[in-house]
């Protein structure tokens, strides 16, 4: 193996582990990288750290990405006091409705997603956001390989803040999901190249530079 094969191979064994991660939530920070386990992904997951501390009522943008692509749609829920969080009954169910602020965010074949949603006006301090994924393609379903589960920390505080960035993003606005109040669905998506996140984005990098370095060594032959 040539010297710049090593260094292509090194740098994509390299990538982080969230390279294959199904659903990454990205806004507000996510609690962990696990998805496995509902309801926020890792057996036995508490309540961390990294809290997200915004203004009761305000509106802001979540967002999040598709690295591994599934047919599916995307749930946004809130807990104000805990993670007590509903799960469909099957892959189409939207009766339970307990906490969900939209529904049914349809999947564009991977890449980046945003869904605006208001938050609750009453403030707490132990609150709770959750992204799940339900998949058409993992059947049967309930044998907990079909729903991905990530969360977020939120403490809702007068004099808090909107999320970075919250409704700049391109394409955002209450209408992206089915909102249980006034159901309409849309969805928003991007991404580099085939949809792939950010991780996508390096390998594609790295490829660039290896065609390019065979491309000088025929040159100079």
């Amino acid at each position: 193996m040539t010297r710049l094969g090593s260094v292509i191979v090194a740098a994509v064994l390299a990538l982080p582990a969230t390279a294959a991660a199904h659903i990454s939530l990205s806004n507000p920070v996510v609690r962990t990288v696990d998805q496995k386990v509902g309801p926020c992904g890792a057996a036995g997951s508490v309540r961390g750290a990294n809290v997200a501390v915004l203004e009761p009522g305000s509106m802001i943008e979540v967002r999040w990405t598709e690295p591994i692509n599934h047919p599916s749609h995307y749930r946004v829920s809130f807990d104000p006091d805990g993670q007590d969080f509903t799960v469909p009954n099957d892959f189409m169910d939207f009766t339970q409705t307990t906490n969900v602020l939209f529904d049914n965010i349809a999947d564009r074949a991977g890449g980046s997603y945003t869904q605006m949603i208001q938050l609750p006006a009453t403030p707490c301090e132990n609150c709770t956001l959750q992204l799940i994924q339900m998949m058409y393609d993992k059947a049967p379903y309930g044998d907990g390989n079909d729903i991905y589960f990530q969360c977020a920390d939120i403490a809702l505080r007068a004099g808090g803040a909107p999320a970075p960035d919250a409704g700049t993003g391109p394409g955002t606005g209450s209408d992206a999901g089915v909102d249980p109040a006034d159901p309409d669905p849309d969805t928003i998506s991007g991404g580099c190249a085939a949809g792939g996140g950010k991780s996508s984005c390096i390998i594609v990098f790295i490829c660039a530079l290896g065609v390019a370095g065979v491309a000088r060594r025929r040159h100079r032959a």
